[in-house]
């Protein structure tokens, strides 16, 4: 049954916004020195006629989406393709309801669609994971649009008072899961009162200077740090993320050591590993965590989880992980588009998922909702979110309820890119004592606070609908 409540998509308006990192971010294979960002206006319309627009945005992420040897120019090309698409399939084909529904039954149906479409004529398939990015920032801005509707935070709505289904009808529990989702909605799966200050996990690149030694005279001199123990320092940083290349095991376990070491004297508290995919053995894990806890306890102690060591297409690389998860908990990222896959990998022995919006809000939830009911650990990922995709990324791991705050990295590798947005909300931009402020995020939606930045926009690249 509908209720009045419910929003159709009625326009939308896209653009595209370059960023230029200050020095490359090296992770897995690859390394970045430029992404674009997807920004799009969407306007929905209610039952009774009421309208309002919401704002999405997320970096189109060509190397972490797409590990391929095409150049960066032809996939960023065909995801902007993808992306231009999607903005005409949103205001045509999208459903009504409440934006989660929407979300959901958009994925099921003219997303896969539209991607399969996409890879016709091409010797090289663009990964499902790339289509969800595109898609993240169309199904953000409909949250988004839906809060400034009904003048609520847009959280404040995943609940029976706002939803026509409850979660069993996005979700089934893992099999002998004596749990059910039915007469349940994401508001009792996330945190009653989320905290307005968080922890933020700074992320140490493969390629990032740890001490002066590693310098090359390259760097940028500006009034950002550069080597690690300055960041530490400056930000008053609590916990590392340390990015590993995965198949060079003396080299990346010296990394652990030396970043922890850094850490250890600058009163950081945390540690984390992330392989991005590129391990092929579990044993190259077990492997390096028994010889960090065996030569540095204090280290192994403090690193408090592993994110995706293993190749993300999980249904085609089926690799048993309970041995890793036994060490440490082993989180997914790149792994988790979905519940099914998220399903699939603690069958497998993942005990954690990293979440991201930019795999879409409507999935975000979804999968925060399963993994909370089968007992898995959450944490929240940056995809270098600058300029608006910050905002919900903030409000997701504050309100999904993660074991320790969430990665925030952008202000590393384009600190000055979101200068508009940090003018409003100077606390979410800026690490402050290790952790970010939402305090200014108030408001409906996601609090934005769109009319008060003036960031001008280059011009839209479609126009689709009443916008």
């Amino acid at each position: 049954m509908s209720k009045l409540t419910d929003i159709r998509v009625r326009g939308v308006r896209l653009h595209f916004l370059p960023v230029q990192t200050r020095m490359p971010y090296k992770f897995g294979s690859e390394s970045q020195s430029r992404v674009t960002c997807a920004r799009c206006e969407v306007r929905v319309v209610s039952a009774d006629g009421s309208s309002a627009t919401g704002w999405g945005e997320t970096p189109l992420s060509v190397g972490w989406v797409w590990p391929s040897s095409l150049s960066y120019n032809e996939r960023l090309g065909r995801l902007q393709d993808f992306c231009r698409g999607l903005a005409t399939a949103w205001c045509g084909e999208a459903g009504s309801g409440h934006p989660i529904e929407i979300g959901y039954d958009f994925q099921e149906g003219p997303l896969r669609r539209l991607w399969q479409q996409a890879n016709v004529g091409f010797a090289e398939t663009m990964p499902w994971l790339a289509a969800l990015v595109c898609c993240s920032a169309f199904d953000i801005a409909v949250h988004d649009a839906y809060g400034i509707l009904h003048d609520l935070p847009v959280y404040q709505t995943y609940n029976r008072g706002f939803m026509n289904r409850d979660l069993a009808a996005f979700l089934t529990p893992a099999g002998g899961h004596e749990g059910g989702f039915a007469g349940r909605y994401p508001c009792d799966y996330l945190v009653a009162d989320p905290p307005r200050r968080i922890r933020a996990w700074h992320s140490v690149g493969i390629g990032d200077a740890l001490t002066e030694d590693d310098l090359t005279g390259d760097e940028p001199s500006d009034r950002y740090p550069v080597v690690l123990g300055d960041w530490i320092a400056r930000d008053g940083l609590k916990c590392l993320k340390i990015k590993l290349r995965g198949f060079d095991y003396e080299t990346d376990y010296q990394r652990i050591v030396r970043c922890g070491e850094i850490g250890l004297a600058g009163g950081v508290e945390w540690l984390t590993t992330d392989f991005n995919c590129t391990v092929g053995d579990p044993a190259y894990v077990n492997g390096m965590l028994d010889q960090l806890r065996d030569e540095h306890p204090r280290l192994y102690g403090m690193l408090l989880y592993v994110e995706q060591p293993f190749a993300y297409e999980l249904e085609e690389h089926r690799i048993d992980v309970h041995g890793v998860a036994a060490r440490k908990p082993l989180f997914m990222d790149e792994s988790a588009h979905n519940w099914r896959l998220i399903r699939l990998g603690r069958d497998l022995g993942w005990t954690g998922v990293a979440l991201k919006t930019c795999k879409t809000q409507s999935g975000a939830i979804l999968s925060a909702c399963w993994a909370r009911e089968h007992g898995m650990g959450l944490m929240v990922q940056d995809l270098c979110n600058p300029m608006l995709a910050q905002i919900p990324h903030l409000h997701l791991a504050a309100n999904a309820g993660t074991i320790m705050g969430l990665e925030s990295n952008a202000m590393q590798f384009y600190p000055d890119a979101s200068s508009y947005e940090s003018a409003i909300h100077p606390g979410a931009y800026r690490r402050m004592d290790g952790c970010l402020d939402l305090a200014t995020l108030g408001g409906p939606g996601f609090g934005y606070r769109i009319d008060e930045i003036e960031r001008p926009l280059p011009e839209a690249v479609v126009v689709a609908g009443e916008i």
